[in-house]
């Protein structure tokens, strides 16, 4: 695992010598936030709360994380030094990891990115501490999970679009699982504990509790066990 921490570094670096990174940051700001303010009625709560912020990221996410992950590997696979990587002294699972960490990082940069929107929500009032932590933790948990699915779309495919395409409806599938109102219409052709158990597999349903302050074993093996899963998947598609 020598060579996970120099890929990482190359990775990260990268990330911030083009200006698709710093557009990147500013979307998913300017996009989450607005979102808080105009839809979720951030001041109108009269709440010190972040709770109206954190309720959008499993959306705003859908978009954000395929548009970061889907260069991952198609870049390197469409460009051919895919190849030159692998002469070197790296093995896959270390690439892998290195490409992972490094976005991740990236994704959890821009997650915190927010953070002066919480010292305003602590000058206005008193918030939750427990529940703003829970909420970043969770979110930056979610983001991994987003993030290993793109990921491994972008190793089975030299398309940057395709890869970016795939990663949305897959990710939109997971989503719409634990939606109230696709929920809703499952709950009239199937059981209760049938509804209940295709919930389980959805990112909505896992994260809520973190936005609630409450962080539960299963919640956290959730994203964690999607996100080795797909990683695991990542490093047989790349040695195939």
């Amino acid at each position: 695992m020598k060579q996970i921490s120099p890929i990482f570094k190359r990775e990260f670096l990268g990330y911030f010598r083009t200006p698709i990174a710093y557009v990147i940051l500013f979307v998913f700001v300017l996009l989450s936030v607005g979102l808080a303010f105009f839809v979720g009625n951030f001041f109108k709560g009269n709440f010190a709360s972040l709770e109206s912020y954190f309720t959008f990221h499993p959306w705003v996410f859908l978009f954000l994380i395929p548009a970061v992950g889907m260069r991952l590997w198609s870049e390197e696979k469409r460009t051919g030094t895919v190849e030159l990587l692998f002469t070197l002294p790296v093995t896959t699972l270390e690439a892998v990891l290195g490409k992972f960490l490094a976005a991740w990082a990236f994704l959890a940069l821009a997650i915190l990115l927010s953070l002066p929107l919480a010292a305003t929500v602590a000058y206005l009032g008193s918030p939750d501490w427990g529940v703003v932590i829970t909420s970043y933790l969770g979110s930056i948990l979610m983001a991994g999970a987003y993030l290993g699915i793109c990921s491994l779309t972008s190793a089975l495919t030299k398309n940057q679009v395709i890869s970016f395409v795939v990663s949305i409806v897959i990710c939109f599938i997971l989503l719409c699982l634990g939606w109230s109102l696709f929920s809703g219409l499952l709950g009239t052709i199937l059981p209760v504990w049938a509804v209940d158990l295709i919930a389980n597999f959805s990112f909505i349903t896992h994260f809520s509790a973190f936005t609630k302050g409450i962080i539960d074993p299963k919640d956290i093996m959730f994203f964690l066990s999607l996100t080795g899963f797909t990683l695991f998947l990542n490093v047989v598609a790349l040695e195939r």
